[in-house]
């Protein structure tokens, strides 16, 4: 029986330790509330395609072209059109937070239809929309197509990334603005990204120190009050500026983050091991056949046999049991089980048994 103690040996790169965690500005942890982007999103037809659009099977897409050319004072029916340079398209993009008219946003263009391609198309007018109902932006412009899709005849073909969805950038100009007036308040509220009790506190203190009063105040997990002092009424976005750049160290929970797929194991400095014993071993069976041929006897009449001759062989590792003593880091339980020869598999399938054990003070998650 072996006792685990701290080696010297580098963990492999299998494993990724979090580093401790460093001071950092609020505006890295926190946003403040009210401050978001907006989606939008509209629908659209891309035209120039070269016969890589939808098909006549996409009746909307046909009905789109009659519709677009209705506005424009032609007149043609729609049955029997087709339409092989024309595609169907969903347009999205995201309105930023103080955006105003005239500005320009960059929009993604996806299509909705069976097109193949979308490369050397160009997007007709088109109103954005956001969850209101109401047109914020306009999109238009040239496709910008990072892939590309090939046809040989008699089958193949190559394909490389999405060539049915396309960006533009700048494409789309702002109609409307959001209203968003930071100055009417008297308070701003923080969102703390990942919400955790012992940075809320850390960050209501180190706010209530740089301002000298108790102006900020923690709600919950992820929410702290800030009042605007005196000083900074009227003067909201230097306020605003002069909280943000004010550093707090934050907490986070003892956790083991599990890739199967990959055999990455990613944990934090605070996860701790409790008294357990680990016994790892593999089981190794082979199986060999000779066949071996046997001619008949002298003098008799028939044939020669063949005799088919199975040797089975088990082999089992020989693995000593570890003993882990309480408050060993995880790093140690690893770099011990990596001296057992333990796999990226093992370690992660005996991880979990060991939090199974209850012997593992951190949250697995399996990815």
């Amino acid at each position: 029986m072996n006792r685990l103690t701290i080696p010297t040996l580098l963990l492999p790169a299998l494993v990724a330790l979090a580093l401790p965690a460093h001071a950092e500005r609020i505006k890295d942890l926190a946003e403040v509330r009210g401050v978001r982007s907006n989606q939008l999103v509209g629908y659209g037809i891309v035209l120039g395609l070269n016969g890589t659009g939808d098909t006549d099977k996409m009746t909307f897409t046909t009905q789109s072209v009659v519709a677009m050319l209705a506005r424009n004072n032609v007149r043609i029916p729609a049955a029997g059109l087709k339409l092989k340079n024309v595609a169907a398209v969903m347009i999205t993009a995201d309105l930023p937070p103080f955006a105003r008219v005239g500005n320009n946003i960059d929009v993604t263009v996806s299509s909705i239809g069976d097109a193949k391609s979308l490369v050397g198309g160009t997007l007709v007018a088109a109103p954005l929309k956001a969850h209101d109902g109401q047109i914020y932006a306009m999109a238009q412009g040239a496709l910008s197509v990072g892939g590309f899709s090939v046809d040989a005849k008699g089958g193949g073909g190559q394909v490389k990334n999405h060539p049915t969805v396309a960006r533009i950038p700048d494409g789309a100009i702002i109609e409307r603005e959001v209203a968003l007036d930071l100055a009417a308040g008297e308070k701003i509220t923080l969102q703390l990204d990942a919400a955790d009790f012992t940075t809320a506190a850390r960050m209501t203190k180190v706010v209530n120190m740089n301002l000298g009063g108790n102006y900020a105040r923690a709600l919950d997990s992820g929410t702290v009050d800030v009042q605007i002092p005196p000083p900074y009424v009227g003067r909201l976005v230097e306020f605003i500026a002069l909280v943000e750049r004010l550093e707090v160290t934050p907490d986070s929970v003892a956790r083991v983050i599990v890739n199967e797929r990959t055999g990455t194991i990613i944990m934090g400095q605070d996860v701790r091991i409790a008294p357990v014993a680990v016994a790892h071993g593999n089981l190794t069976v082979s199986v060999r056949v000779n066949n071996q041929a046997v001619p008949a006897a002298p003098l008799t009449p028939g044939t020669g046999q063949t005799v088919r001759n199975t040797d089975v062989e088990v082999t089992e590792e020989k693995r000593n049991l570890i003993v882990v003593e309480g408050g060993a880091s995880l790093a140690d339980i690893v770099q011990g089980l990596n001296r057992l020869g333990a796999s990226p598999r093992d370690l992660i399938t005996i991880l979990q048994a060991i939090k199974r054990a209850g012997a593992l003070r951190a949250d697995v998650e399996v990815m």
